[in-house]
C-alpha cells in the first residue's frame, strides 16, 4: 500500500466527521475548564452547570452569529457567482491554453489561485470546474492527463485564501472595534481601551509582507506542478461524463414570470449595486488604508456580481439552491466553536492558554509559533471562522503581553490555518464531488505543496 493511501487511511481512522470533532472539542472544553479553572468563590450551583451555561451563552453570542452569517454568505455567494455564465466562458477561454499536461497544472493552479485571493468560495468551485473541464478536454482531444495532480491543483486555492480579501481573521479585524467586542470580559477595561480600533487591509492582507508572500506563493507552487507535470504520466479518464449543472434555462413566460425570466431584472440589480459600491469607495476617506472593505463589503460586492453575471433570476435562485449545501458546516459548527470560546472565556481558560503561549515564547518565535499551532489547530477546526473564534483571543492576549505585532500575529494564523488544508481534505468535499476524483488521489501532491508553501511562510515571518 502506498504512503499515501496509509495515509488516508489513517485519517478515516483517527478523525471522525468535522461535526464530531466539535463535539469532541466542546466536551473536552468543559472537562478540561473543570479541572484546571477555579470555580468563582461566590457560586452556589455546581460548576459543572455554570460551565454549561457558559457554554450556551456561548454558543448563540449575537456578534458571533453574524459572523457566521458573513461567512456563510461569503461561501454560498462565491459559488453562485463561479456557476454563472460568465464565469464559465472565462474558464472555457482559459482552458485553451491547457494543451499538455503541465501547462494544464500550471494553469489550474495559477489561476484558481488568482481567484481564491479575492474569494475562496468563488476559488473553491472556480478550481474544481476548471479541472474537470479539462479533464473533459483531455478526453476529447486525446492528450495524456494526470488527472489527480489537475485536481490538486484546482484545490491549490484553498493555501492562499485566509491571506486573501476573504480571510475570516482579517475581514473581522478590519470592521470598527471587533477587537474590543472579542475581548470584552477577557481583558480589562485599560487594555481594551488601548486596542486598537480596527487592523485596515494596508496592514494584514496588503502589507508589505502578504504581498511578498502571496507572490511566491503565486509564482512558485505553479511552477511546481508545472514540472511535476513535465514528469508524471496520464491517468484514465472514463469517469468523466458531459453532464452538467443547467444553472439557466429559458421558457415562455407570461405575466408577472417575465421578470424572473429577464436578463434586464438581473443587469440592473446588480448594476446598482456595484455602482453603489463605487461611489462607497470613492466617499470612503483612508482609501489608501483599504478600511472600505469588511464582510459586509465583500458580500454585497458578490452579490452584486452574482445578479450582473447570472442571465435571470431563476438562474441566480437554481445556482443558489446548488450552493446552499455547501453552507451546511458552518451553520451547524460555527456555533459549538462559539461555545467553546464561550467556555474559555468566562472560565478563565483563556488566560492559562495565553500564559502557555507568553512563557514559551519571545516576540520573534511568537508568529512561527502561531503559524504551527494554527495548523494544528485547523486539523481539528477545519473553518478559518471558528478557528478565528477560538484562537484570535488567545492571539491577542499574548501580542498584548509580548509587545509583538498583532497583525503580523494575525497573518501568521492566517498562513497556519490554509496549510493544512492541504493535509486535512474536508473542504475538498465540493472539489471531489464535481471532478469525481477521490481525496488519498489528489493528497500525494497537495502534500508537497503544503511542504513547499509553508518554507516560503516561514521563511517571510523571519524575513520582515
Amino acid at each position: 500500500m502506498k504512503f499515501t493511501e496509509k495515509y488516508s487511511r489513517l485519517f478515516q481512522l483517527l478523525l471522525p466527521s468535522p461535526l464530531s470533532i466539535a463535539l469532541l472539542l466542546s466536551l473536552i472544553a468543559i472537562v478540561v475548564a473543570y479541572i484546571f479553572t477555579a470555580k468563582p468563590v461566590s457560586l452556589e450551583q455546581n460548576y459543572l452547570i455554570t460551565l454549561l451555561e457558559y457554554w450556551e451563552r456561548g454558543l448563540w453570542n449575537e456578534s458571533l452569529m453574524v459572523f457566521a452569517l458573513q461567512m456563510m454568505l461569503m461561501l454560498v455567494l462565491g459559488h453562485i457567482l463561479a456557476m454563472s455564465p460568465f464565469v464559465d466562458k472565462f474558464i472555457d477561454k482559459i482552458s485553451v491554453f491547457a494543451t499538455s499536461n503541465a501547462k494544464a497544472a500550471a494553469l489550474v493552479c495559477f489561476s484558481t489561485m488568482s481567484i481564491a485571493f479575492f474569494n475562496w468560495g468563488l476559488g473553491l468551485i472556480f478550481g474544481a470546474i476548471i479541472a474537470r473541464k479539462i479533464g473533459e478536454k483531455a478526453q476529447r482531444e486525446g492528450f495524456e492527463l494526470n488527472y489527480p495532480l489537475i485536481g490538486a491543483a484546482g484545490y491549490s486555492c484553498l493555501m492562499v485564501w485566509h491571506g486573501g480579501i476573504s480571510g475570516s481573521s482579517t475581514t473581522k479585524v478590519a470592521e470598527q472595534g471587533h477587537l474590543a467586542s472579542l475581548m470584552d470580559g477577557i481583558l480589562p477595561k485599560e487594555q481594551l481601551m488601548s486596542l486598537p480600533a480596527t487592523i485596515p487591509f494596508s496592514e494584514t492582507v496588503f502589507s508589505p509582507m502578504n504581498l511578498f508572500a502571496s507572490a511566491a506563493v503565486l509564482i512558485v507552487i505553479p511552477l511546481l506542478m508545472y514540472l511535476i507535470g513535465k514528469r508524471s504520466s496520464g491517468t484514465n479518464l472514463d469517469r468523466l461524463d458531459t453532464s452538467q449543472v443547467e444553472v439557466n434555462q429559458e421558457k415562455t413566460t407570461i405575466g408577472a414570470e417575465k421578470i424572473d425570466y429577464s436578463t434586464f431584472t438581473t443587469k440592473i440589480v446588480g448594476s446598482i449595486i456595484l455602482i453603489y459600491l463605487g461611489f462607497r469607495i470613492a466617499q470612503s476617506t483612508e482609501m489608501l488604508s483599504f478600511t472600505f472593505i469588511t464582510p459586509n463589503f465583500i458580500n454585497l460586492s458578490l452579490l452584486g456580481l452574482g445578479f450582473f453575471f447570472h442571465k435571470n433570476i431563476v438562474g441566480f435562485l437554481k445556482a443558489t439552491d446548488h450552493a446552499i449545501g455547501g453552507a451546511s458546516g458552518i451553520l451547524i459548527q460555527f456555533p459549538l466553536y462559539f461555545g467553546i470560546m464561550g467556555i474559555m472565556k468566562e472560565s478563565g481558560l483563556i488566560h492559562l492558554v495565553s500564559d502557555f503561549f507568553v512563557s514559551n515564547s519571545t516576540a520573534t518565535s511568537f508568529p512561527i509559533f502561531t503559524l504551527f499551532s494554527a495548523g494544528l489547530v485547523n486539523v481539528f477546526v477545519p473553518s478559518g471562522g471558528g478557528q478565528w473564534a477560538i484562537q484570535g483571543p488567545i492571539i491577542i492576549q499574548a501580542t498584548e503581553s509580548l509587545q509583538t505585532s498583532l497583525p503580523k500575529s494575525i497573518m501568521a494564523l492566517a498562513y497556519g490555518d490554509q496549510l493544512t488544508n492541504m493535509l486535512q481534505p474536508f473542504w475538498a468535499l465540493p472539489l471531489l464531488g464535481i471532478t469525481k476524483l477521490s481525496a488519498k488521489e489528489i493528497l500525494p501532491y497537495t502534500l508537497l505543496m503544503m511542504v513547499v508553501a509553508g518554507t516560503i511562510y516561514v521563511g517571510v515571518l523571519l524575513l520582515f
